[in-house]
């Protein structure tokens, strides 16, 4: 693996003219591993800290660089191009993923555990990793380098956002056992730990402040450590009014999500259901 890390990382720098088989042939070999969940953008350590393996998200960045314009159309009256290193994911029913017809894709370079449920339209995007058990509702969108751990339900519409480059930044990072409400978004700068329960319509962003009133304390992104929501924490969005005196004298509000509680029997009661749908 040290020797391929090392490939990848040379090739990243710059392919020198007359060795382009050799990059493609190191990068075939990286997205063979990246496909198989054994190379990810980022791991967590004994102690619970993720870091982001900027090697990996280099390795992805030059198959961009590598690709060529390919024609990738499927049956049906569109046509799709894209770069020919990142065409659109094969599944056998040995892989035990289950895909509903209707408009959704995995892109190469992404690792989908078995008994991972897709419904349609979603989209997982490359050098992203999803668990076992994991649900991608309709018109959920699993960013690039996002990692999805186990029996994690994204619910309809949400949104965990891709962050590529650089190639350093930790991604967005969903635990196991988290629940994610509709219309939720997860962007750059968020890490959530698992059990952690988000509301529909909750918004986390690595400029969020999120206010916990069981314990009276904030959670905010500091330097290179992201926003974290903490294990089984119940989220929902919430306001807080605007500090300037105009904002205060028209009463402007800014959005704050809010922890109310952390996770309980009745709250798992609440979520029980949704085992009967994976």
């Amino acid at each position: 693996m040290l020797k391929l890390e090392e490939q990848i990382l040379g090739f990243a720098a710059g392919v020198s003219p007359g060795s382009e088989k050799d990059a493609r042939h190191a990068f075939d070999e990286f997205l063979a591993l990246l496909n198989q969940g054994k190379v990810r953008a980022a791991s967590r350590d004994a102690n619970g800290n993720w870091r982001a393996n900027s090697w990996v998200k280099a390795g992805i960045l030059l198959g961009f660089r590598l690709g060529k314009l390919a024609d990738q159309s499927g049956s049906g009256p569109l046509r799709f191009f894209d770069k020919d290193t990142y065409p659109v994911k094969t599944l056998v029913p040995q892989d035990n993923v289950r895909v509903v017809p209707g408009g959704s894709s995995i892109r190469t370079g992404a690792y989908v555990a078995a008994g991972v449920v897709c419904m349609p339209p979603m989209y997982i995007n490359v050098g992203a990793y999803v668990g076992e058990g994991t649900m991608v509702d309709s018109h959920a969108l699993v960013g690039s380098c996002a990692q999805i751990g186990k029996r994690v339900h994204l619910s309809a519409a949400a949104q965990i956002g891709g962050v590529l480059e650089p190639a350093g930044a930790l991604p967005v990072i969903i635990e196991d056992d988290v629940f994610v409400g509709g219309n939720c978004g997860v962007y750059e700068g968020a890490l959530v730990r698992e059990r952690a329960v988000l509301a529909p319509g909750t918004i986390l962003t690595g400029a969020t402040a999120v206010y916990d009133v069981t314990q009276d304390r904030w959670h905010r992104k500091e330097g290179d450590h992201p926003l974290e929501i903490p294990a089984g924490a119940v989220v929902v969005p919430g306001t807080r009014p605007a500090t300037t005196a105009k904002a205060r004298e028209i009463g402007i509000s800014v959005y704050t999500p809010v922890i109310v509680k952390y996770r309980d029997e009745k709250t798992d009661a609440k979520l029980v259901l949704e085992d009967v749908l994976r």
